[in-house]
């Protein structure tokens, strides 16, 4: 009895009752070692995801003093051991990046692959093609129009191209004394004729297209073309959501202010003997405060409006090079051209915004060489900035040199510099276009 109990048990095994028990121990066991697994260091992210920059929350006096210990990290932390490399990638490998190798490598598959096509429509003499100039405060649009035919990435068949550049100057209009509702006409026709006249725009609905703008003009003389503003990726200086910005879709432009006057500074903290520094026009909320509170201020170097030149040659310009802080409060748009003033002459941006999506900032962490803080730390701001230790203050400026490249345009353009930072960004979008 027992023996014919024994000899039916293997039998059992591949009844089905036997191969679901079976079943649910392969399971139970799959389950165990990938749970197991997952345990290890997570991988990074992709950097197709833009990264928001986070803002401290503020809810009383005492919260409005962050602490900046995060600031500092050990610098071999997050790196990437690649065993030497070029010197012009020695600095890719800090943790002022996201994702320093992955950066790396999407930017050498970049530079060997990317394409865009430039729509050859709209005569060169009035708003189309070339850049107005490459001064001023919105060089940066120039630059791009410039740079984009000197670099390896224009090509001359749209079949091969990745993205397309709609070749239009608000600039442009805004040097001829257009009214906004001409510029907006003139934007709308100008893109009606590329859709009557190719079929790109239609074949993902303008997803895989792109305009260039570095100041307010262009927004508001775009904002009446609501198919562009929607689905094309809008290149801009004035990254916020009131004037309809969308981070995974739209690229923060860097506001330059070129040519700069003085040489770039760095690596002279020794020099830099003054807290914080401001001076401007009050043509905003956040600078009529900033200077009421502290104009008086003994630490504080603010100004209630711009320094006279009458007051000696490049006052205002040789101030960066002796203040640890250059405080960026924004104007009439969210953007300023005194971020990258900041960075070029070695002065830590201390940013007041309650929403600034800031230039490359899902290539960058801007914590690492960046104050960034909310409007209403404003009232506390020479207590904030006192809190930085010397420690503190040296890492961020010595991470502030690393990145000064990233916010230089140059003609032609050269690797990593501020076209080059655009284009990644461009890159990173084209990934998610379908058709």
């Amino acid at each position: 009895m027992i023996a014919g109990k024994l000899q039916s048990q293997p039998s059992q095994l591949f009844s089905p009752k036997g191969a679901i028990l079976t079943l649910s121990i392969l399971t139970l066991i799959s389950f165990s070692y990938f749970s197991f697994k997952s345990l290890g260091p997570p991988l990074p992210l992709s950097p197709s995801t833009p990264q928001l920059t986070l803002l401290p929350t503020t809810s009383s006096a005492a919260d409005t003093v962050p602490s900046h210990a995060h600031v500092v990290s050990n610098e071999k932390e997050n790196n990437v051991d690649e065993g030497g490399g070029d010197d012009e990638d020695g600095d890719l490998f800090t943790d002022v990046y996201h994702s320093p190798k992955l950066f790396k490598l999407n930017f050498e598959e970049m530079e060997r692959k990317f394409k865009i096509y430039i729509y050859p429509d709209g005569d060169p003499k009035t708003f189309y093609q070339t850049p107005r100039k490459l001064t001023g405060k919105y060089a940066s649009e120039g630059y791009f129009f410039q740079n984009i035919r000197e670099s390896r990435f224009r090509t001359d068949d749209p079949d091969q191209a990745h993205l397309f550049f709609i070749p239009i100057s608000c600039h442009k209009m805004r040097g001829k004394g257009t009214s906004y509702e001409n510029m907006t006409i003139i934007v709308q026709n100008y893109l009606d004729g590329l859709i009557a006249k190719y079929p790109y725009w239609n074949r993902t609905l303008g997803a895989d297209h792109f305009f260039v703008t570095c100041h307010d003009v262009g927004v508001r003389a775009t904002k009446g073309v609501p198919f562009l503003v929607k689905n094309a990726i809008r290149v801009v200086c004035s990254p916020s959501y009131d004037v309809g910005f969308i981070p995974h879709k739209d690229v923060a432009l860097p506001q330059v202010l070129q040519p700069f006057a003085l040489p770039a500074g760095g690596n002279d903290v020794e020099n830099r003997t003054t807290l914080g520094f401001w001076a401007g026009h009050r043509n905003s909320k956040i600078r009529v405060i900033l200077a009421r509170v502290w104009e008086n201020d003994t630490e504080l170097d603010i100004s209630n409006n711009r320094i006279s030149r009458a007051t000696g040659h490049l006052v205002y310009q040789k101030r960066f090079y002796r203040t640890k802080f250059c405080i960026c409060p924004g104007g009439s748009q969210v953007n300023s051209a005194r971020i990258t003033d900041s960075i070029h002459y070695g002065c830590v941006p201390a940013i007041l915004s309650n929403y600034y999506d800031l230039p490359f900032n899902d290539i960058l962490n801007w914590r690492k060489f960046a104050v960034v803080l909310r409007e209403n730390d404003v009232y506390n701001l020479k207590q904030i900035l006192k809190n930085i230790s010397q420690e503190e203050f040296v890492t961020l400026h010595k991470n502030l040199v690393k990145v000064q490249k990233h916010f230089q345009w140059n003609s032609p353009p050269i690797k990593y510099d501020a076209f080059h930072m655009v284009i990644y960004e461009l890159w990173l979008r084209h990934h998610v276009i379908k058709y």
